[in-house]
């Protein structure tokens, strides 16, 4: 292996086949992580990774892919949480949650924790998780996480939740890390053109209307991504939200609440089955 080691997740397609295509060049070894085993070995393949396939609706799946990177790999230097995705009817997972809250949230947080010895010993190591602007209209309600009573809304509001835990969730593990020389930025990396929301009609009609020209190309909305990852040093505090490449983009009031960042970073430990500590 030469350079860093990184793990890409929702690497088989979109912005993080990209990032991961990216990384690769500079030297890094790439862990492709995805849930398509065509796509993931695909791009493995052209990046001279190594691919890993997880699906985040499974826990179990979670659980030993965190397994088969620390059995890969001695060390951790950076840890890109990058599926997820919105889901347009509320349904389950096989582990009993709402699926928009197990793959955005659940299970990049249990990922992260359980890779917490390997990134500890990576040079320089960051966790980056990509957020998106939906979190403006978001609103985490810990006694309603699974969103069992509030209006579903063709999943908009579950995914705008979502994003916010992801930025709540990298302010609180930047401060518990810190000592362990571990830094941690969320990122909105654009409205992409790629198979996100493709369920929602919401996102149809954009598509029809533009003629699938409605956002950003992937290699444009990996840009901020590879910013984070790559070698260069990353010009905000840990802890910090990136609207693209613009560090403390603006987010809802609740994201500042550091209360509701420790109090739902244990509400999540208990959703996976981890200590908190």
């Amino acid at each position: 292996m030469s350079g860093r080691v990184v793990v890409v997740t929702g690497a088989s397609s979109g912005i993080g086949r990209v990032v991961a295509g990216r990384l690769a060049q500079d030297g890094d070894t790439v862990a492709v992580v995805g849930r398509n085993p065509d796509r993931t070995r695909a791009v493995a393949d052209q990046t001279g990774g190594r691919a890993f396939l997880a699906d985040f609706d499974r826990l179990d799946d979670v659980r030993r892919l965190a397994a088969e990177l620390q059995d890969a790999y001695d060390h951790v230097d950076v840890l890109m949480n990058n599926a997820g995705g919105l889901v347009g009817t509320r349904s389950l997972t096989v582990d009993g949650h709402e699926r928009t809250l197990q793959s955005n949230h659940l299970a990049p947080y249990l990922l992260t924790r359980l890779l917490r010895p390997a990134l500890a010993r990576g040079a320089d190591a960051r966790v980056i998780s990509t957020a998106s602007v939906a979190n403006r209209f978001g609103h985490v309600d810990l006694d309603d996480l699974e969103f069992e009573r509030r209006r579903w809304r063709a999943g908009w509001p579950a995914y705008g939740q979502a994003k916010l835990a992801t930025i709540l969730f990298i302010k609180e593990l930047a401060r518990r890390w810190a000592p362990a020389g571990i830094d941690a930025y969320s990122v909105h990396p654009g409205a992409v053109v790629t198979g996100f929301g493709m369920d929602s009609p919401l996102i149809k009609i954009g598509n029809v209307l533009t003629r699938g020209h409605y956002g950003l190309t992937p290699e444009a909305g990996a840009v901020p991504l590879y910013a984070l990852a790559g070698p260069a040093p990353v010009p905000a505090a840990s802890g910090a939200y990136f609207d693209r490449l613009r560090a403390n983009g603006a987010t809802a009031r609740q994201s500042t609440d550091e209360d509701l960042q420790a109090a739902l970073w244990t509400r999540t430990a208990e959703l996976v089955g981890l200590d908190p500590e």
